[in-house]
């Protein structure tokens, strides 16, 4: 019977079925093959035994959080408590385009903001979203459930940003766990410990695991300025089509830094994102 997997826990798979839930085990051929079932993957089940015994083809994956056959990512970004960490955020945005998901920048605890504080956050956002990215609050219930529809997503950012709250928000039978923030720390505690879709407005949204650590698994320098817009997008101004932005003459990207027409915070991650290849 054809499932798709909805959760896993210790190797335990919860596999949704037009027919009900299964609660599976994979094949030890997965093992030998060095394949890993995700959440989100498409499966074909054993219903007798209660065994995954094949996986369709993904459409994408992601490492961590590690799930599959993602439509949208909802990377939920606190503007303060934790403070808003724009290497994390510039980092999320180029490794989920990389992995042809859209990405969404979601931003929440804006009523912490002094006046000052939101007029800056306001400017900056408005940059990203003048380069193509989508941007809303968690205050756009109906914006967002509008997004979710008919969709798979997954809800991205470090610990502390809000990521349960606002499920519960969209779903008050959710209940889901949270915590307060680290006061010593500055971050957030793990609430969510597995990977798990929940059913909202016809879609289905994964809370994962909060995480502040990621990396460019499987990407190349060449693969992380292509995914960052504006580096790729006025690549075709710079003197040489394989210019990488750093110190090649005829460079149009550092121009444009320089005259603020691209955000310094932006290249300067850039630059850091290349340097650790």
């Amino acid at each position: 019977m054809e499932g798709i997997i909805i959760k896993n826990e210790s190797n335990n798979y919860t596999v949704r079925t037009k027919n009900g839930v299964h609660i599976c085990k994979p094949r030890g051929k997965f093992r030998f093959e060095n394949v890993t079932p995700l959440v989100g993957d498409k499966v074909l089940i054993d219903t007798v035994n209660d065994y995954i015994i094949e996986i369709t083809p993904r459409r994408n994956a992601l490492i961590r959080p590690s799930i599959a056959n993602v439509d949208i990512a909802l990377i939920v970004t606190a503007v303060k408590e934790p403070k808003l960490d724009y290497n994390l955020l510039d980092k999320l945005l180029t490794i989920v385009s990389y992995n042809n998901i859209e990405p969404i920048i979601c931003l929440t605890k804006i009523d912490l903001l002094e006046k000052d504080e939101e007029n800056k956050i306001k400017k900056t956002m408005s940059y990203y979203q003048k380069i193509g990215y989508k941007v809303i609050t968690n205050q756009d219930l109906k914006k967002l459930k509008n997004i979710l529809k008919n969709k798979i997503t997954v809800f991205a950012g470090q610990s502390g940003a809000g990521k349960s709250s606002l499920l519960n928000k969209l779903d008050k039978n959710l209940n889901l766990q949270t915590n307060e923030i680290s006061k010593s720390l500055g971050r957030g505690r793990h609430t969510t410990r597995c990977i798990t879709l929940y059913d909202i407005n016809g879609g289905l949204v994964a809370d994962t695991p909060g995480f502040s650590m990621v990396d460019f698994h499987g990407m190349e320098k060449i693969d992380i300025r292509d995914n960052m817009k504006e580096m790729f997008d006025n690549l075709e101004k710079c003197k040489y089509r394989d210019c990488m932005h750093l110190k090649e003459e005829g460079c149009c990207i550092k121009k444009m830094v320089e005259n603020k027409e691209i955000l310094e915070s932006r290249y300067n991650n850039y630059k850091a994102f290349i340097g650790g290849k």
